[in-house]
């Protein structure tokens, strides 16, 4: 199995190599490597490797500087893809798995998002995402898989555990939204979950892969706190906060509960989550071993 991972810098991309089993050959590019908003580059990519699987961990995440970047975002989130999945039309037999977002949603569902539900982004970050699934699955058909997840973390890179990590250690008290509900995501799992869609050519079209259990904001960043302080990562005493969305108007609009529906996914690829709390646990003890 030769396996292109593009997006190598990133937390998911590092999380990745970390877990390459030993039967894969892998080329890692990073965002200096491979621009994969560039059609040319994605082209020699592609062809001098001559992957049979690529998966695209390339992704622009900031969700608001989206609504004034609207062209960067398209380019990394739906061009990108694009691209990818046409070069690995080119080769015989080549699959795309692409990560994408919870974020399609507009959250206003009563019950978890099946990965059959129609998407309705409030977001131009979250229409980027839908527009990089569906360039995906168009080119490629059932040689794509599209993997939704949500509220991704590790123990590297930019992500909300370590912003309120820095924020906590530097004001003793953050305010924090507590009426939005998902499902926080360690990159460990879900690179585990990735690897596993790849080494199964029979498995194809949009699914959907995060951590058991559903959270706040709120409740993420009082279990951050909660787990630090014997980590030593953190003094006693932080105050969280609780507040509404409407108290921290951001300049993009996120859905109120945008919990995925695994089911399917579970079952397809035998492997089943554990809870967030026991994850964000881990990682946040890898954390504190430096």
């Amino acid at each position: 199995m030769r396996v292109l991972i593009t997006g190598a810098g990133g937390q998911v991309g590092r999380e990745l190599l970390r877990a390459t089993p030993p039967q894969a050959e892998v080329r890692a590019l990073d965002r200096a490597d491979l621009d994969i908003g560039d059609a040319a580059a994605v082209r020699t990519a592609v062809a001098e490797f001559g992957p049979t699987v690529i998966i695209n961990a390339a992704g622009y995440t900031g969700v608001d500087k989206a609504e004034q970047e609207h062209d960067l975002a398209l380019r990394v989130n739906a061009e990108g893809p694009r691209l990818l999945a046409q070069a690995a039309r080119g080769l015989t037999g080549c699959r795309l798995v692409h990560i994408s977002s919870d974020y399609v949603f507009d959250g206003n569902s009563a019950r978890a998002y099946r990965p059959g539900d129609a998407p309705h982004p409030l977001s131009v970050y979250g229409r980027s995402k839908l527009e990089g699934e569906q360039a995906v699955l168009a080119a490629l058909g059932a040689r794509a898989v599209v993997l939704r997840t949500s509220w991704v973390y590790g123990a590297h890179g930019r992500n909300f555990l370590h912003t309120m990590l820095r924020l906590m250690r530097e004001r003793g008290a953050v305010r924090v939204v507590a009426d939005q509900i998902g499902t926080p995501t360690s990159t460990p799992p879900l690179a585990e979950a990735l690897w596993q869609f790849a080494k199964r050519p029979g498995l194809a079209g949009v699914h959907h892969w995060t951590d058991a259990g559903v959270a706040s904001w709120y409740d993420f960043a009082v279990a951050i706190a909660e787990e630090a302080v014997p980590l030593g990562l953190l003094p006693a005493g932080i105050e969280v906060m609780p507040i509404a969305t409407e108290d921290y108007p951001t300049p993009a609009r996120r859905p109120a509960c945008s919990v995925l529906d695994k089911r399917a996914t579970t079952v397809a690829l035998a492997l089943e989550p554990r809870h967030w709390r026991a994850r964000l646990r881990e990682v946040m003890t890898e954390l504190s071993h430096g």
